[in-house]
């Protein structure tokens, strides 16, 4: 199902001559509303929507032009908090949600009507594209609150005309139950509470054959992981992302195709940059995000640096949408840890590790940083039904050795050894750099 083919099945160069309309509109708000991005722009020697995307300058292949613009990042939202940036006046703002941020200080986002309408609208296209129709019945598992995932599910399912069962996340057992009992076709949550799910699923013998496909975000996660999702679910796992300074939930996501995550350009315009220089990558090489939100009302960005790394893909999907297609997260530049001079990427290391058949698909990362070189430990836990698993830690050290180009100590524990998430977004690395081990048992 396609919810808007207009938007997202749209001619390369009709949706190029869109995208400039709007970013020349989105220009010319910013330099109306005389606030930081519109000062960038002057000093960069912008002074009208026009001298951006002028007629004729966009082309099939992108915006000639954004690329020279000033970058908006979060310490700029942290920087004007809690409504410095907004574009519109306060008593316009109908909603704040926001994100975690350092020392508990969130970066809260402001809404407009017409914004939540938008993200309503993004995320109805992500259930659609997951098979979602009027009258299917979406469980979501998605937290409700500050946090953007519960919100923006729940109103893009009612947009759509589906049926929300709103569960937020924890309470597990009840979960199973409400599975057990209304027999939905969509299941929505983080992948890590996806796995915990499958698992109190299978443990109580409930039959959650209903659930046709699954829409996991909030927190990265790998191919390995899909296959772990959709064998304990029986499901097709599909990807989201969106992030609260964008919109939420809904900036992109995957169709059943599951090649890639198609992003909802028409509203939000994507880059692919260099983490270090700035400069543009060729598609199909990961670099930074970098989005523009061409139609936000409340607190509009423009070039907003994300700090994700993926890569880009403009080719046909067979499902016809035209939509440029982002990777699954890779990781996070700021995520990207340093062990001993080497810079490792959590999914590298979950890569490995699920796809060895003795693991379940928890696990955590402890980089202890006692001494001048870190070290990198690697705690697993043993599938269901594994007691023991001869040589699996050196089969695993050679494994994360030769994926890695270092060495990682490996502590391999029982079925459930591992703290799980209730719901919410895993934490899957901690730094030990005094007092005790941040999981018993490591030394």
């Amino acid at each position: 199902m396609i919810r808007d083919p207009a938007a997202e099945c749209a001619a390369p160069e009709d949706r190029a001559r869109r995208q400039g309309e709007r970013l020349a509109s989105l220009v010319d708000r910013l330099l109306d509303a005389g606030g930081l991005a519109g000062e960038r722009l002057r000093a960069a020697g912008v002074a009208a929507g026009r001298d951006v995307a002028p007629s004729g300058l966009a082309g099939p292949s992108g915006l000639a032009g954004l690329s020279g613009l000033p970058t908006t990042s979060k310490a700029d939202l942290w920087a004007a908090y809690p409504f410095g940036m907004l574009a519109v006046a306060r008593s316009e703002v109908v909603a704040v949600h926001g994100s975690s941020g350092t020392g508990g200080r969130p970066t809260l986002v402001a809404y407009t009507r017409a914004d939540l309408e938008l993200w309503a609208e993004v995320c109805a296209r992500a259930l659609a594209a997951a098979g979602a129709e009027p009258g299917s019945l979406v469980h979501n598992a998605y937290g409700y609150g500050l946090f953007t995932g519960g919100l923006g599910i729940h109103q893009g399912a009612i947009a759509l005309g589906a049926t929300v069962l709103p569960m937020s996340g924890g309470m597990t057992a009840r979960q199973v139950r409400m599975i057990a009992d209304l027999r939905p076709q969509i299941l929505t949550c983080t992948p890590s509470y996806a796995v915990q799910l499958g698992e109190a699923i299978r443990a109580a013998g409930v039959d959650a054959t209903s659930l046709r496909a699954g829409v996991f975000g909030a927190e990265p996660w790998s191919e390995a992981l899909r296959r772990q999702i959709e064998e304990l679910l029986e499901l097709r796992a599909l990807d989201i992302y969106g992030l609260s300074e964008v919109i939420g939930p809904g900036v992109a996501a995957e169709c059943l195709e599951q090649r890639g995550l198609h992003v909802n350009e028409d509203h939000f315009l994507v880059e692919a940059i260099d983490p270090e220089s700035g400069a543009p990558v060729p598609d199909g090489t990961p670099g930074e995000l970098v989005f523009t939100t061409v139609t936000k009302q409340a607190l509009p960005l423009l070039r907003y640096r994300t700090g994700d790394i993926a890569s880009l893909d403009r080719a046909p999907c067979p499902c016809g949408r035209t939509l440029v297609r982002m990777s699954k997260v890779l990781g996070r530049r700021d995520d990207m840890l340093v062990i001993r001079g080497v810079n490792v990427y959590p999914s590298e290391v979950e890569a490995v590790l699920l796809a060895d058949p003795r693991l379940g698909p928890n696990y955590q990362l402890v980089v202890d940083r006692r001494a001048p070189g870190a070290r990198l430990v690697v705690v697993c836990e043993l599938a269901p039904g594994v007691d023991a698993a001869a040589g699996l830690t050196a089969d695993l050290g050679g494994a994360l050795r030769e994926r890695l180009g270092l060495g990682a100590e490996v502590v391999a524990r029982p079925a459930g050894g591992l703290p799980r998430p209730e719901g919410g977004k895993a934490v899957r690395v901690s730094n030990w750099d005094a007092g005790a081990p941040p999981l018993p048992g490591i030394e």
